[in-house]
């Protein structure tokens, strides 16, 4: 799934979910799941979100 061109909010949601279920990392989400980490943040942060690394979790800002 391409979470760059999905509605934010839904990336939103199923990004936090994956992070919550299944991954102990962004770094082993991204790795995973073949996406582009440093993409994926500027992306969130454009549209008003933060990655807490201490969480593992996207917030907003």
């Amino acid at each position: 799934m391409d979470f760059i061109k999905i509605d934010i909010n839904i990336a939103y949601s199923m990004i936090n979910m994956k992070l919550r279920d299944f991954y102990s990392s962004l770094d082993s989400l991204c790795e995973d799941m073949d996406i582009d980490k440093n993409e994926l943040i500027e992306h969130f942060e454009k549209n008003g979100y933060i990655y807490n690394e201490s969480k593992n979790q996207f917030s907003l800002k």
